[in-house]
């Protein structure tokens, strides 16, 4: 059984002390990032000890978000990264075309995973999401868009989260992961937009402290009255197959069924 993964931790490449930390924090998933938390002149290093790291096997999935295709530094990135035996995927920031999934899904043969990060990117979500069989999933890097639209308000980027949220599912891909919430501090505000994100359609959620893992998972894990509903409903459908009215006047269908056997899934995270 595959488990859902519901969080993923970003660190910063060029510091492999806190990298070995991020690997026993209890993320689902830890990301080396190699582009924007890391300064230019530490790039390299970054580079070399990530690909010492990832040259073994490690005790939970690791991803690596590289540079952007268009840097100087993509191409040696994509290259130290190539076989690998500890990386489980490969996630590329700023993507706007289907073309450049597919260009890197030939140099490096491993799950990838798409970030959108502007308007252009945006508007090619779909084209991008079916771009490869590569490809695994797609997601929105929120800081780069806010900044691309010029967005002020929050509810400014509900739009773009709902086209890639479709977008995906669309492909046949997972529901695309949260982005980052940048206040490390701010644990409530964190809760509080993880529930805006699961009403919307994602399924967990990008962290930058181990601090907001916790926060994440509550946040995206069904709550006892949600698996007692979806209990009820599975076991009324399997009473009778047609759609019905519940005892307490909830009307169920397929799609009600559906979404029940999900929210069960999701409850055993597998």
């Amino acid at each position: 059984m595959t488990r859902f993964p519901l969080t993923w931790l970003y660190v910063p490449g060029d510091r492999p002390h806190v990298v070995a930390k991020a690997l026993v924090a209890g993320a689902d998933v830890v990301v080396i990032d190699l582009e924007d938390a890391v300064a230019p002149d530490r790039k390299e290093y970054a580079r070399a000890a990530t690909a010492d790291l990832l040259s073994q096997a490690q005790p939970v999935p690791v991803h690596v978000r590289v540079n952007a295709l268009d840097s100087p530094w993509a191409g040696a990135d994509l290259h130290a990264l190539a076989g690998l035996p500890g990386l489980s995927g490969v996630r590329l920031p700023k993507v706007t075309a289907p073309g450049e999934v597919r260009q890197v899904a030939v140099a490096v043969p491993v799950p990838l995973y798409a970030l959108l990060e502007s308007a252009l990117g945006i508007e090619y979500a779909y084209a991008i999401a079916t771009a490869h069989p590569g490809l695994r999933g797609i997601a929105l890097g929120e800081a780069d868009l806010r900044a691309d639209l010029g967005v002020r308000a929050d509810a400014g980027l509900d739009w773009p989260r709902s086209r890639v949220i479709v977008a995906a599912r669309a492909a046949g891909l997972a529901p695309p992961s949260q982005t980052v919430y940048p206040d490390i501090r701010d644990l409530d505000g964190l809760a509080a937009s993880c529930a805006h994100g699961r009403a919307l359609g994602f399924l967990g959620r990008a962290a930058i402290h181990p601090r907001q893992l916790p926060v994440i998972e509550r946040a995206y894990l069904p709550t006892e009255a949600e698996i007692e509903h979806a209990e009820t409903v599975i076991k009324a459908a399997s009473a009778n197959g047609g759609a019905q009215a519940l005892p307490d006047g909830r009307f169920i269908d397929a799609a009600v069924v559906a979404m029940a056997r999900r929210t069960l899934s999701l409850s055993r995270r597998t």
